[in-house]
């Protein structure tokens, strides 16, 4: 099958460093010339814009992204936000929710840190197996900075759970559910959840891709054919999510271009027609990301 023209990925971390909390080095990405090698390649393959869902206390460096842009030829959207505990920083604990907000309105209109780019978009804001007090405490203020901005937001959820409760929290503060996006979805391995959160009218995203020792890909083609067949492919957006030095493929992972290289494929094999994927793999990411059609 043929590929779109161009692509998205929908959930990146072009740089990220989770390493302290985590305790491992692995989980610090900040090689630059084999991250550009990545992208050139997915570059020569249709990518021309890349989400990185990196916020404040993931090791953001906007410096950084923006000079592997350039290297690469691809436009990037930066984040705004918080992840989720223990990775929040000390703002989170301190700060009241209004100054939380105030500090994502900021990025967004005004800029990130020195720099003049802007945030475009509030994520990736996470919550844990059970939502802890300081994470809703970042939804609440995420969702008004939404609703001061119009900034999409991107979730995490732990292993997909808590998406519903997610949702709560946004419609609590009348946030526009068609652009918010529920990452890592794909992990519930429930298709039936699946379906009740996008009848919500909000957007999952399939882009642990690739992490097979989570759920099998066999399985979210499965997914994903089926949820495509039943109306809902222009609520799906798709990604990888490569966190750690371990999944480059020149390190033994499978690499940047798995998505569209093994498991496009695979998903057409499943039964996603091929003019799906145009949705999947960039209108939809477009549509959420940069309110165009």
């Amino acid at each position: 099958m043929k590929l779109p023209e161009k692509i998205l990925y929908a959930h990146e971390h072009i740089t990220i460093d989770l390493s302290g909390p985590k305790k491992n080095l692995d989980c610090r990405l900040d090689d630059f010339d084999a991250t550009v090698a990545a992208y050139r390649r997915l570059a020569q393959q249709g990518l021309v814009c890349i989400v990185d869902q990196t916020n404040r206390g993931m090791g953001r460096d906007v410096t950084y992204v923006q000079k592997v842009a350039a290297a690469v030829g691809v436009e990037v959207l930066h984040a705004t936000g918080y992840y989720k505990e223990p990775f929040l920083p000390q703002e989170c604990y301190t700060l009241t929710e209004q100054q939380l907000c105030d500090i994502m309105v900021k990025e967004l209109t005004e800029g990130i840190g020195d720099t003049a780019v802007r945030a475009q978009l509030i994520g990736e804001i996470g919550t844990s197996k059970e939502i802890t007090d300081p994470e809703a405490k970042v939804f609440r203020a995420a969702a008004r900075a939404h609703a001061e901005t119009g900034a999409p937001i991107c979730t995490h959820t732990t292993l997909g759970t808590r998406g519903m409760e997610q949702l709560e929290i946004f419609k609590s503060f009348g946030v526009d559910l068609s652009r918010v996006v529920l990452s890592h979805i794909d992990l519930s391995a429930d298709l039936d959840y699946m379906k009740r959160l996008l009848d919500q009218g909000v957007n999952i995203a399939f882009d642990t891709i690739g992490k097979n020792n989570y759920q099998p890909d066999t399985d979210r083609a499965k997914w994903l054919s089926t949820l495509c067949s039943q109306g809902y492919g222009k609520q799906i957006v798709m990604s990888m999510d490569i966190t750690r030095r371990s999944n480059f493929a020149d390190r033994g992972g499978v690499g940047h271009s798995y998505l569209l290289d093994t498991f496009v494929p695979m998903a057409y094999e499943a039964g996603v027609p091929e003019h799906q994927f145009e949705d999947l793999l960039y209108r939809n990411g477009l549509r959420i990301y940069k309110g165009q059609n």
